[in-house]
């Protein structure tokens, strides 16, 4: 069995590939290539969780779950707030091949999702980032944004100045990019052409009276059904697009409340990421439109973002053998 790190996946995951990685495992969910089950989420002590994340890869033969921990509290500590490892199975045979680091693989593959769904939604002159959360999700989420628009000027902010000075320095010396740490979320998203939502609140800290018309929003933070970042008024203007319906009307307060409210129908949700990606559906309908994306993060992301790890491991003789 082979045992990948943090670093080993950092260096063999590039951001770049991982794009173009979900964009195909997300079609093959849609044809059913690729398979997998809701969550199973265990609540722990507050608003910390543990979830178990099952898949199967049809093409790839290989079947696995993600188990993570997610405490948001651990900003504080200095410390990651998803923590975990994928698992990874032979489906013919039932070995298991492979033990790969999932709080790397989720910091990078949530980021991935988010541009893969961006290339598809936000407009191609789109140059403005805003960028509303400041710990590791908005660093993969900024340098996944520039790989697929044009982006030219970053705005951050989030609920604690400090972290939001220390993310525009990193990102202004990461980057040849203007950036600004703003003091409050609306002075962040007004005039942006692509807004990621990347927090743990729990209410919500986007509201729609702040867009501008053609706007495109990933929705990433808030992933239990009583939970949300956008307003009511957001989502009724928007055009809403998944990662997945099972996922969305199980998980995703940011759909489930405003549906609740009666300010939306169920039909609100256009269509899952996948079906365009696979040619089914289309993406926004004009260019005045306001996109949102609304992303829970789904085991088959992960399955495949560590079934790619393994194989460049192997070719690079890479990771840890271990007897198991």
């Amino acid at each position: 069995m082979l045992v990948i790190n943090q670093r080993e996946v950092m260096e063999l995951l590039p951001m770049s590939a991982c794009i173009e990685i979900m964009q195909a495992v997300l079609a093959d969910l849609t044809s059913g290539q690729a398979v997998q089950s809701l969550r199973s989420v265990v609540p722990l002590q507050g608003s910390h969780l543990m979830g178990l994340m099952p898949a199967y890869l049809k093409r790839e033969e290989r079947v696995g779950a993600k188990v993570i921990t997610v405490l948001p509290d651990n900003h504080a500590k200095g410390m990651p707030s998803h923590q975990g490892f994928v698992s990874l199975f032979n489906s013919t045979n039932g070995q298991l091949e492979a033990i790969v680091d999932g709080t790397k693989i989720t910091a990078i593959r949530t980021a991935a999702v988010s541009a893969a769904a961006t290339k598809l939604l936000a407009k191609q002159e789109a140059s403005t980032l805003a960028m509303i959360g400041t710990g590791e999700q908005a660093r993969t989420h900024i340098e996944a944004m520039r790989l697929v628009r044009p982006i030219e000027r970053i705005k951050v902010w989030g609920p604690n100045p400090a972290y939001a000075q220390k993310l525009k320095e990193e990102t202004e010396s990461r980057y040849n990019v203007l950036v600004e740490a703003v003091s409050s979320a609306e002075q962040a998203v007004r005039d942006a052409d692509i807004i990621c939502t990347v927090t743990a609140s729990t209410t919500p800290i986007v509201q729609g009276a702040w867009i501008k018309e053609g706007a495109h929003v990933n929705a990433v933070g808030a992933c239990r059904a009583k939970d949300r970042e956008l307003d009511t008024e957001l989502v009724r203007r928007a055009e809403l697009f998944v990662d997945r319906r099972e996922s969305a009307v199980n998980e995703a307060g940011d759909y489930l409340i405003p549906l609740q409210e009666g300010a939306i129908t169920e039909e609100h949700i256009l269509a899952e990421i996948g079906e365009l990606f696979a040619g089914l559906k289309q993406g926004r309908s004009s260019n005045s439109a306001v996109t949102l994306f609304k992303s829970l993060g789904l085991a088959c992301e992960d399955l495949a973002a560590a079934h790619y790890i393994v194989q460049e491991a192997v070719r690079r003789n890479k990771g840890t053998q271990i007897a198991f």
